[in-house]
């Protein structure tokens, strides 16, 4: 079965009977591996349990088809259901799976973790249209998908953030869930005791979140500094964060460029408008970001926002070279006058 994205929560939480092959798979590392890791506490208590959990490889697989079968057919020491991992699934196990499917152990459940695969991959058209199968997709958020993620963690925690924090913390960890929950973690603790979480204290806690990199792109590239930016870009791919976030992080400064100047064509002073934007310009990028303003038109601003979001759309389409278009758009960016 194929899960549309608003089936995908409540399926990991609680996930249909009847699927007893689960492929979860997509770029963001974090939240393939988060919600793999959901499923399978549906089904075992610790998910490294030695006697109801086993680990595969699609090479153990491959070089034995058999395996997978014996693994979900074999009866647990400890009594229970049995949780099946492979953890790097391929589509070279597809066959061996098409098998297994054809007969059950409605008391396994057998769970593929995967990276990005593309609509034509046999593992995933197996897993969607298999009755008994489900493929569930991890696409990098959206900042409103991250700012959701924010918000649900700290009031489990007790915490209460404001407004123009929630939205500079998910746009300065977008790009894996795991980075996610790693920084506001870190920001709990470093708030300790203290329940309310000002835009200081985000800055504060979580200002190496990638806010450096993220910065650099950004000015850079609408400061006319191209070789910095695409320095910065470079650097953002060593981290493993995704060009769908990189185009994100460009279409959120031009934007915010755009309304500023907006504003000032309108007659509002510059350093009133900064610090009104949400969240507020910096005070340290305040003299790039106005210098910034003064540089771009309106029309240059729209037709440079258009420009990202049909590379976003690229980007997202299978076989496009993702980094590449980056690397073009920042090029053309940067180097505009």
């Amino acid at each position: 079965m194929k899960l549309g994205w608003k089936q995908i929560e409540p399926f990991v939480k609680k996930p249909d009977p009847a699927a007893r092959v689960v492929l979860v798979y997509g770029p963001d590392d974090g939240l393939m591996r988060e919600r793999s890791k959901q499923i399978g506490l549906t089904v075992v208590k610790d998910f490294n349990d030695p006697f109801n959990v086993s680990f595969l490889s699609s090479d153990m697989i491959v070089a034995d088809p058999a395996r997978l079968s014996a693994e979900a057919n074999a009866i647990s020491m400890m009594g229970g259901k049995r949780l099946i991992r492979i953890e790097d699934a391929r589509d070279a196990i597809a066959p061996a799976l098409k098998d297994y499917l054809a007969n059950p152990n409605d008391q396994a459940l057998v769970v593929l973790e995967a990276g990005e695969l593309n609509a034509r991959s046999p593992l995933r058209l197996l897993c969607e249209k298999a009755a008994n199968a489900a493929a569930l997709p991890c696409y990098v958020e959206d900042e409103r998908g991250v700012a959701q993620v924010i918000r649900a963690m700290l009031q489990e925690g007790g915490y209460i953030a404001a407004p123009d924090a929630i939205t500079w913390l998910a746009a300065n960890t977008a790009g894996n869930r795991a980075r996610v929950r790693a920084e506001i973690e870190k920001l709990m603790t470093y708030m300790g005791g203290n329940k309310q979480i000002t835009f200081d204290d985000a800055l504060a806690a979580c200002g190496a979140a990638g806010e450096k990199s993220f910065d650099d792109l950004a000015f850079n590239t609408g400061g006319g500094n191209a070789g910095a930016a695409l320095e910065a870009f470079t650097q953002l791919q060593a981290e493993g964060i995704p060009a769908v976030t990189v185009a994100r992080v460009l279409q959120n400064h031009f934007r915010r460029l755009h309304l500023a100047r907006a504003r000032m064509e309108g007659g509002e002073e510059p350093g009133a408008i900064m610090k009104t934007l949400s969240p507020p310009v910096f005070f340290k990028q305040e003299a790039l970001f106005r210098a910034q303003m003064n540089r771009w038109t309106l029309p240059a601003l729209e037709r440079i926002m258009s420009r990202l979001c049909a590379m976003e759309a690229q980007c997202k389409q299978t076989a496009m070279p993702a980094e590449i278009l980056c690397s073009q758009a920042i090029l053309a960016i940067g180097s505009s006058k």
